[in-house]
């Protein structure tokens, strides 16, 4: 392949990923895409992307274009342990030759079983803040070029972008529907205020209690005696 081309599939890979990332496709499919698109671009025989569990530390096959069992259920890896741990620990990229003659390769047995031999393994980082590592594995000896840690490294970035906008806009709703129950309460507590003559601190205590004994959330209970008060 020529390096013409192979600039050509590198800015065709970063456009799709691009427009992957602008469009209104669902977190896993556009994870998804990235690892597919990446693994044809670099014919590369299996691409994994990782996300960082904080809470337990440790690192969790989020994507990969694979059907190979044996690699997809891989356990989990802890941070900084194998070369993906150290990947996230120390925020840069490492690259291994062979991975099955590597001593710091944890799976030694499932690189031989599924011809796995060399590895890219690059961070993924938001504003400085690790959020998971990016793995690219080809079937033969291979040198990686400056280019290519590049190019993975880039895509690496702007998973990590879809990612941490696709978490926002959780955050962002759940922010959102807070706020909608929290009014909904506060009407719903000067409803009963005023019906019943209750303290304030009694009225929430009657709209959590109507709560728990109907199993029902706050808002709920809160909207039907909204609804009530209209009839």
């Amino acid at each position: 392949m020529s390096q013409n081309t192979r600039v050509d599939k590198h800015l065709k890979a970063v456009t799709e990923i691009s427009k992957a990332i602008s469009s209104s496709l669902y977190l896993e499919d556009i994870l998804r895409l990235i690892v597919t698109v990446t693994a044809e671009v670099m014919n590369s025989k299996i691409c994994s992307l990782l996300l960082l569990d904080n809470e337990k530390k440790e690192l969790v096959i989020r994507a990969t274009q694979s059907i190979s069992q044996a690699y997809n259920q891989k356990p989990n890896i802890k941070l900084g342990e194998g070369v993906a741990g150290r990947v996230a620990l120390e925020k840069k990229p490492i690259v291994v030759r062979d991975v099955r003659e590597h001593d710091n390769y944890l799976n030694r047995d499932v690189a031989k079983k599924e011809g796995l031999v060399s590895l890219l393994a690059v961070p993924m980082l938001v504003k400085g803040r690790v959020i998971g590592v990016f793995n690219l594995y080809t079937d033969k000896p291979h040198d990686f070029s400056k280019k290519e840690i590049d190019t993975l490294t880039g895509v690496a970035s702007q998973a990590a972008i879809a990612i941490e906008n696709a978490e926002l806009m959780v955050r962002t709703k759940v922010i959102e529907e807070e706020l909608v129950e929290r009014k909904l309460v506060e009407k719903a507590k000067a409803l009963l205020i005023k019906k019943f003559h209750l303290a304030e601190e009694d009225a929430y205590k009657k709209i959590q209690k109507r709560s728990m004994d109907s199993r029902k959330s706050m808002r709920e209970v809160a909207e039907a005696i909204i609804l009530a008060s209209d009839f």
